[in-house]
């Protein structure tokens, strides 16, 4: 068992932690590089307490105290990542990006329009202006270095972070409000600060609540960095503020 801490700054709500970030840091500890990892958070996180992480047989457990906060095991992709639009198409989307008319939690880590650069990641996906690419979103985005290590290279839960809310913008966060409850990821290779990626949020569906959502991240030439399959569930904003 070891103790860990979610830094206030990497909040989604402003009051708990961003899902993608949190469900990465849970991820970490079982993932191997290029694993595919589900991680399901059970609760808001808190921020700014001791958590305990534990691994076990291949499991992780993130909890604060006698409650479980999240867990994450190994798991599998059974549909195709979120499509690659292009560059341009991608520049297109994150001018367009809805979130800066109405959002829901601007002061989010990953795509809050009031963090500034080298505070929050500023990934701003908007709609694909596209008929081939319908309920998808994208943006192109460049790490800033504060998010680097020496070389560079992002954490995996910033990695994670990165792809999480584009799934959300996908399923119109702005108008209906939601909160990650499952990601299921995948680094592929490691970012890297100061190059400039692209991506991608797809809608998959809904069945009440629940939202379901596919994202990815890509090299401009295409390649694939990261990616991830997600459940969103629709809640009261009110409980979040």
């Amino acid at each position: 068992m070891t103790s860990t801490t979610i830094d206030p700054r990497y909040n989604g709500p402003d009051r708990s932690g961003n899902g993608g970030y949190v469900a990465g840091l849970v991820a970490r500890p079982i993932a191997s590089p290029g694993a595919v990892v589900t991680s399901t958070l059970r609760v808001p996180p808190p921020l700014g307490v001791p958590l305990a992480l534990t691994v076990d047989d291949g499991r992780a457990v993130l909890s604060d105290g006698a409650t479980v906060v999240g867990e994450a095991e190994a798991g599998a992709f059974d549909v195709d990542p979120a499509p690659f639009v292009g560059a341009t198409l991608a520049r297109k989307g994150y001018e367009a990006y809805e979130g800066r008319v109405e959002h829901p939690f601007p002061h989010c880590f990953t795509c809050g329009t009031a963090r500034a650069p080298g505070d929050g990641l500023l990934v701003f996906p908007g709609p694909v202006d596209d008929a081939a690419y319908p309920d998808t979103v994208a943006a192109t985005w460049t790490p800033h270095p504060a998010f680097g290590d020496t070389d560079g290279h992002l954490q995996p839960e910033v990695t994670w972070a990165a792809i999480d809310c584009p799934g959300g913008w996908s399923a119109h966060i702005d108008a209906t409000p939601m909160v990650l409850g499952r990601m299921t990821g995948q680094v592929v290779s490691t970012p890297v600060a100061d190059r400039e990626y692209v991506v991608v949020g797809a809608f998959r569906g809904a069945d009440g609540r629940k939202h379901r959502t596919g994202t990815a991240l890509y090299e401009a030439d295409g390649t694939l960095v990261a990616r991830a399959e997600q459940t969103w569930i629709a809640i009261d904003i009110g409980t979040f503020r």
